[in-house]
């Protein structure tokens, strides 16, 4: 027997959500959390599976959670989803109230509202189906894991074990009635520099400084507006070198340094001239320093897709579902296209065309996170005409 729902549920729910943690391959409290509710609420044994996105992809301790179930009015198949993983600046959170907000009681972490308000909003809705028990058309609950290590769960989900839906909506970060249609695509760059070892202080010119290449291929990559923010006659895009690994002593001149970093545009083909310009820079700049002997450095340069762009159009059959439903739930819709990427990215390229709605999470990421409750609960309502609306 399902026990009864007591009081505000999903604000209730969320706040449990907010105090696990979870950050990216290391979802299975959070997911173990998902199921229980589900289960306690009467979801039958065999409507639930979670798949092998984690073997896929070589890391991580569990897969994405898969919930189904049959309509009980006729209609193609929909699917609510939300990411559980949140970043590592959440760790240790403790959600606290405090008029219309929730928000971290230690000023040194992240809420965590990234993504477990989606997640809140998602469990409640299927929660109050399996109380409720109103007319639905069939409908698939998906829980993915390694969002915000780039979209992993999404990328690697089981496709066959979501019963085919025609319509899908992710809920992630930000306004309630922000109908995303559109997000940027990522090429993820590995940048390795080798140089020569030399002592620092006896005989610095006989080395060839990794980290000399590194700084004047960057400057150059500024110079040139190639860096951050790009904006250029033929496109428009970001790049970020975000992870510099190198050096074991300040009396050694490096041999080798590693950087991670990104470039993003919505334009595939402008993305790729980015990763272009950054390549033949450091390159460049592995010729240009040279020790006494004239020998130079050199750079190994490899890149690959992180998720590609995508971009839904209102005349879209899901993107007329979601203005639909946000106008059910008395707000007025905002369609929006996202410089981030989301797992919609990796579902539409998927084949399955994916919406994306915030649930009042607000500064994201920084230390300053916090969750607007009434914007949560419009979610909620959004979700629910989404899952039990006219189609």
């Amino acid at each position: 027997m399902p026990r009864k729902l007591l009081g505000d549920y999903p604000v209730s729910l969320l706040l449990k959500l907010l105090e696990i943690p979870g950050s990216s391959s290391r979802e299975k409290p959070v997911l173990d959390v998902i199921l229980q509710e589900a289960l306690d609420a009467g979801l039958p044994q065999d409507a639930y599976c979670f798949d092998q996105a984690h073997v896929k992809a070589k890391h991580g301790e569990c897969g994405n959670l898969i919930i189904k179930l049959p309509g009980t009015r006729r209609g193609p198949r929909r699917l609510l989803m939300a990411h559980v993983d949140t970043v590592p600046l959440c760790l240790g959170a403790i959600p606290q109230l405090g008029g219309d907000y929730i928000f971290s009681e230690s000023p040194r972490t992240a809420l965590g509202g990234d993504d477990r308000g989606g997640v809140a909003v998602v469990l409640s809705t299927l929660v109050r189906l399996l109380h409720e028990h109103p007319a639905h058309p069939p409908l698939t609950f998906l829980f993915t894991v390694q969002e915000e290590i780039g979209l992993v769960g999404a990328r690697y989900v089981s496709r066959g074990k979501l019963g085919q839906p025609k319509y899908c909506f992710n809920f992630d970060g930000g306004l309630p009635n922000a109908i995303v249609m559109g997000a940027t695509g990522d090429e993820h760059l590995d940048i390795v520099i080798h140089g020569k070892a030399s002592h620092a202080g006896s005989q610095p010119e006989n080395g060839v400084s990794a980290v000399t290449i590194a700084g004047v291929a960057i400057a150059e990559l500024y110079r040139e507006g190639w860096l951050g923010k790009i904006s250029k006659p033929q496109g428009e895009g970001t790049s970020n070198l975000g992870i510099v690994q190198g050096g074991a002593a300040t009396n050694v001149v490096t041999d080798l340094l590693e950087i991670r970093g990104e470039a993003r545009s919505h334009v595939p083909e402008f993305r790729a001239e980015i990763v272009e310009q950054i390549r033949a820079a450091f390159e460049r700049a592995a010729l240009l320093v040279t020790n006494v002997s004239g020998e130079s450095g050199q750079v190994d340069f490899t890149h690959r897709t992180k998720y590609e762009a995508f971009r839904l159009t209102e005349s879209d059959p899901v993107v007329a579902m979601a203005v639909a439903a946000v106008q059910r739930a008395g707000l007025e819709p905002l369609p929006k296209i996202s410089n981030g990427g989301l797992d919609a990215n990796w579902m539409t390229s998927h084949g399955m065309p994916t919406v994306t709605f915030g649930c009042g999470q607000e500064h994201i990421h920084t230390t300053s996170e916090r969750l607007h409750i009434p914007s949560f609960r419009q979610a909620c309502t959004v979700a629910w005409e989404l899952a039990t609306g006219a189609g």
